[in-house]
């Protein structure tokens, strides 16, 4: 395989993702730099990332977009990649990657990416047909936008990759769990500010739960995959569930917070009347 090792840098977000970095880095060794992007790990992940021979670079911001678009200033070959620690690039893959960033037929590259959840390839629940633009010429991607799903601001024409980029998650039900209390706050926020959202009864949170796990494990297909294929499609369920249950915490009035705080305040009283 030719090598333009000078062409490409890598960019791998991370937290505390020391179990997982080594093996995501060990598949990027045909980029000319990579730069792992930590968010204040407090395990091994920043040692383990410079003894491979990774860039470390921290930058702090709950915005998945703001992190992407701000780690470009340190980019300064003329391709940038984006990886997650939980996605692998095959030698095929990579092969594709070199051969247009050799031709230039185009500014961005998508690729398809092979979600291995449960220990097995989803085929369905949506998950079949999941594509991410994460390869670039470095002076066409202008930024990244967006609170939730993030995606990229580029110039130029985007050509479609036919080699899969793996992805590695759902390893277990605490690692999903780990997910759903990342993304449903942010979900539940902006859910909240809207002026389109009904006042949220118990009615309707189970509604949006059983209509999220229908969809992903019917219309989308997820029962193709078995049993793994089910409770996929009812994780799925769940996590629209909680964020509809922590957009109905944000409704309350007074907040739940003052309540609390008035709980305190009743229990201060109490032991200040019993001193006296």
């Amino acid at each position: 395989m030719t090598k333009p090792r000078t062409l490409i840098t890598a960019v791998v977000l991370a937290f505390n993702e020391q179990e997982m970095i080594e093996a995501c880095l060990n598949t990027l060794g045909f980029v000319g730099e990579v730069i792992v992007v930590d968010t204040g790990s407090t395990d091994d992940t920043v040692k383990l990332a410079e003894s491979w021979g990774a860039r470390v670079v921290s930058i702090k911001s709950p915005s998945f977009a703001y992190k992407r678009t701000e780690v470009l200033k340190q980019v300064k070959t003329p391709w940038v990649m984006y990886v997650d620690a939980d996605e692998r690039v095959t030698p095929r893959l990579a092969q594709e990657i070199l051969v247009n960033v050799e031709t230039q037929t185009a500014s961005a590259l998508t690729l398809n990416r092979q979600n291995f959840f449960f220990g097995q390839v989803m085929k369905g629940g949506g998950w079949q047909n999941d594509k991410v633009t994460r390869v670039f010429q470095t002076d066409k991607l202008k930024k990244w936008q967006g609170s939730i799903h993030e995606s990229p601001v580029f110039e130029g024409e985007e050509r479609e990759l036919a080699s899969p980029l793996v992805h590695l998650s759902h390893r277990n039900t605490i690692d999903g769990l780990y997910k759903t209390a990342l993304w449903t706050p942010k979900e539940a926020q902006l859910l909240a500010k809207s002026e389109q959202t009904p006042k949220i009864s118990f009615r309707l949170i189970v509604r949006k739960l059983v209509a999220e796990f229908v969809k992903r494990a019917i219309f989308k297909g997820g029962f193709r995959d078995g049993q793994a294929g089910l409770i996929e499609s009812l994780i799925q369920g769940i996590n629209r569930a909680l964020v509809y249950m922590q957009v109905w915490e944000k409704q309350q009035i007074p907040s739940i917070k003052e309540k609390y705080d008035a709980k305190e305040d009743e229990i201060r009283q109490e032991w200040k009347n019993h001193s006296n």
